[in-house]
């Protein structure tokens, strides 16, 4: 029984070691986040251009709406 018990732990311990060196899953939640930042930076930045955009639209519109006709 004891030899069953120092075996199990012994394969933990094992375990516990092979995953604390393991950072590859750091890695991909740090990547994770950075992707989603800049989703949101883009996103952002694509709503701010198209008011913009809009805006110059809708002013050149109404500047040739308001030329009179030849």
């Amino acid at each position: 029984m004891l030899k069953t018990y120092i075996s199990a732990q012994t394969k933990i311990l094992n375990l516990k070691d092979r995953l604390s060196q393991d950072v590859s899953g750091a890695s991909l939640v740090e990547y994770s986040v950075l992707i989603g930042l800049v989703t949101v930076l883009v996103v952002g930045l694509i709503s701010a251009v198209g008011l913009k955009v809009q805006d110059a639209w809708q002013g050149l519109n109404t500047a040739v709406a308001t030329i009179p006709a030849a």
